[in-house]
């Protein structure tokens, strides 16, 4: 095998759901992990500063070390038997904001330039999505901007949409809350009535989102498929996302699965994060506030 090089990857974090685009929408943000790949004689070793430094793996059983092994059992060539990464992490682990997404692109995207595949964008897409079980984080993640994903019989097919640039403030309480108990929350079955109304929404948050109309927000991010039953998970939510609108927020959604929210503004940026806090504050949880932008940058080497 042709000796391996040294790689460093930048990924985004991401935002899904957008309120009414359950497991379709995607947003990158401007918040960014930074990790280097160091080909070594042997055994793996991580080195992580910030975010995820206390709770992530260190070994082999790191996230990135197993999607990185992916791309190599894809290709029929054995995973190297010495590999160091060194992580730099600013996107918050178990948080909504596409961290373990971030990890499998990265692992992807490293395996990919050290094995010089010639995989498309669309296949490591797939492979990505899979993975993780959905596409709407690794989708914008991989491509930035705004992100449309679907899976169809042939695979997972993926869309950038043209979007205007927003503010974003980002609330974090200090929920415990996995991704198994925000989809064990959600019902089996919906309602017609409930698929129209996001059905709807959905397509105007798009249209909201490509041209910048702020009056449609507040209406274009309303959900029933799936928002109204993780709000109960989280004490406080709801009524800190009342607030963001309170503070001056022209939209407001859960940031994927939660625990963080999302609240997109124009101004009076730390007003409305601290707003939101304090709802959080007031029910004896601890939380952390990110100022933020969407990004039409995605995952790079």
């Amino acid at each position: 095998m042709t000796e391996l090089n040294p790689v460093c990857v930048r990924v985004p974090a991401t935002t899904a759901n957008l309120g009414p685009g359950f497991d379709c929408l995607g947003l990158a943000l401007d918040i960014w992990n930074e990790v280097q790949f160091t080909p070594v004689e042997k055994g793996y070793s991580v080195e992580i500063e910030g975010e995820g430094a206390k709770q992530l793996a260190r070994d082999r059983g790191n996230l990135i070390f197993q999607a990185a092994e992916k791309l190599f059992n894809l290709e029929g060539i054995p995973f190297p038997t010495g590999l160091s990464l060194r992580c730099r992490n600013a996107i918050p682990i178990s948080s909504g904001l596409g961290s373990s997404a971030s990890a499998i692109v990265t692992g992807l995207l490293g395996a990919r330039r050290m094995l010089k595949s010639s995989i498309s964008n669309a296949d490591l897409l797939s492979l990505a999505a899979d993975f993780e079980g959905h596409a709407d984080n690794v989708a914008a993640c991989l491509m930035g901007g705004l992100v449309a994903a679907v899976r169809t019989e042939n695979g997972w097919l993926a869309e950038k949409i043209p979007m205007q640039p927003l503010h974003a403030v980002i609330v974090l309480p200090d929920i415990q809350l996995s991704t198994q108990q925000a989809r064990a929350a959600l019902p089996d079955t919906i309602s017609r009535t409930d698929a129209v109304t996001n059905i709807g929404r959905a397509v105007l948050l798009v249209n909201a989102l490509r041209d910048g109309h702020r009056d449609l927000f507040r209406t274009a991010m309303q959900d029933c498929l799936h928002q109204p039953y993780r709000l109960d998970l989280m004490p406080g939510a709801a009524d800190a996302l009342q607030a963001a609108y309170d503070a001056g927020a022209y939209g407001a959604a859960l940031s994927g699965a939660g625990p963080s929210l999302l609240a997109f503004a124009d101004e009076r940026f730390e007003e409305i994060g601290k707003t939101m806090q304090n709802v959080f504050t007031a029910k004896g949880i601890d939380s952390r506030i990110f100022i933020t932008y969407s990004t039409n940058v995605g995952a790079a080497i």
